[in-house]
């Protein structure tokens, strides 16, 4: 498999045993690190109070202060180590999903990739070659004497075709694995040939058969209904005779199989009165090589290119048709939605916590919703457009934390916030113009907590 489609280098993968275990030790030592910090504090202030015990009245005023501030920082602690806790555990969680459906994507698209991947069948046009004597010159030393000779050489000269009339059927299988496609060709020419020449009656029909198959068969070359036999086995030059001012016509005709794409190549020869009609038994197809025929008629599955040039015209491009895939768009989004998650996940509990009295509770509960709200988004995403998935789940997500707040003022706030957060934020990442909305959504977060800290919205009643 491609190295690209096992994952984003550098990213933590929970699916592999030993980062698992990596984390799992760096988790532990920063939970003592904690531990230790919390008790560390403890006994500190411990040695303070007994420092003091001398004087009963500044040992109970200061004990009891910090006592409560030492309350009210392992409150703010607990809240700190859920929050911390959460997003290292969103972390590596979006960063595992993150790398699967990296995975996933370069898996399909190296899968349409292959489907269409694989030589082509390219087909030749055929060329009527003949020998000519030509006069030339040069010159020799004889005797210390610079002797100027006169003599003759043979060299291959082509009449070009006076005319082409081509049928290709198309049909399309696929290997025996079900991924690469095979194209099953049926070709039929004809190629008329006038011998404009005076002095010349003796030729060579030269009709190779198409480049990049693995399957020919039937292959034969017929004039005026009389096959031909080459002079060569492997040697697809067939002799013949025409009289000057004379006419003939030559049939070509296979069955062959091979990669998914059919072209003919002119090999810069003038088309004369051509026309190439191929049909294609499969759906989607495409003509190939950007040369655009000049008639396209769909009629069910079945598509018919036709190409006719009726004056001397030369095609520079080898053209025909092929299979046409759709492309595969949007990819890498959902996987930078994912390593962007925790900072979502933090500005939302940061508009909770300055909107709402929270909880533990109530954090672990808005966390756990959060997070599993991208879980079936990075799995349904695969099946459904993942902004219409997340509209979906928005209307859940909302309803949930209406939940959240003990009356109507207080759910308002959390359905507000849950917007401007987490909502808005996420559907941004998955559309065009991400940053407009990104910031459409940090100003109706920064206008809502102006509103309420500022405009005299109602202090929030504790929740019990």
């Amino acid at each position: 498999m491609n190295p690209a489609a096992q994952g984003i280098p550098g990213l933590p993968d929970l699916t592999h045993p030993h980062e698992l275990v990596q984390f799992g030790t760096q988790a532990l030592k920063g939970s003592l690190l904690f531990v230790f910090l919390v008790i560390a504090l403890g006994i500190a202030i411990a040695l303070v109070s007994v420092s003091l015990r001398r004087s009963s009245l500044e040992q109970s005023v200061f004990f009891g202060e910090w006592s409560i501030r030492y309350s009210q920082l392992l409150k703010g602690l607990q809240h700190l180590a859920l929050i911390l806790v959460l997003v290292v555990v969103g972390f590596f969680l979006c960063t595992t999903l993150s790398n699967r459906y990296h995975h996933w994507e370069q898996a399909r698209v190296a899968q349409v990739a292959e489907s269409v991947a694989g030589d082509k069948l390219e087909q030749t046009a055929p060329q009527v070659r003949y020998v000519a004597e030509e006069p030339y010159t040069y010159t020799t030393q004889v005797k210390d004497k610079v002797v100027k000779v006169n003599d003759t050489q043979k060299i291959n000269r082509y009449l070009a075709l006076a005319g082409s009339q081509i049928q290709v059927t198309l049909k399309q299988s696929v290997d025996v694995n079900g991924r690469s496609v095979i194209y099953l060709v049926d070709y039929t020419a004809e190629y008329k040939v006038i011998n404009k020449l005076s002095k010349i009656n003796s030729f060579f029909f030269e009709a190779p058969p198409p480049d990049g198959y693995s399957l020919l068969d039937a292959y034969k070359v017929e004039r005026d209904s009389n096959r031909l036999t080459p002079t060569n086995p492997g040697d697809y030059a067939f002799p013949f005779r025409l009289e000057p001012g004379a006419e003939t016509t030559f049939k070509v005709s296979y069955k062959a199989q091979g990669g998914p794409r059919w072209v003919y190549n002119a090999t810069g020869q003038l088309l004369s009165k051509f026309r190439l009609t191929t049909i294609a038994n499969f759906s989607p197809v495409e003509f190939a090589s950007g040369v655009i025929p000049s008639n396209t008629k769909v009629e069910g599955d079945s598509t018919q290119f036709t190409w006719a040039f009726d004056e001397n015209v030369s095609v520079k491009n080898p053209f025909g048709v092929f299979t046409n895939t759709a492309p595969v768009r949007n990819t890498g989004i959902i996987p930078r939605l994912l390593l962007l998650a925790p900072a979502i996940f933090l500005w939302w509990i940061l508009l909770l916590y300055l909107s709402l009295p929270m909880h533990l509770k109530n954090v672990a509960i808005a966390g756990g919703i959060f997070f599993a709200c991208l879980l079936t988004l990075t799995y349904l995403g695969r099946l459904i457009n993942p902004p219409l998935v997340w509209t979906m789940i928005s209307l859940i997500f909302l309803s949930l934390m209406w939940g959240l707040g003990s009356n109507r003022r207080a759910a308002l706030a959390a359905i507000i916030c849950t917007l401007a957060g987490a909502v808005i934020p996420v559907f941004g990442l998955l559309v065009p113009f991400s940053g407009l909305i990104l910031s459409l959504a940090a100003l109706l977060s920064a206008v809502w907590l102006a509103v309420q800290h500022w405009y005299g919205w109602q202090t929030l009643p504790q929740e019990r």
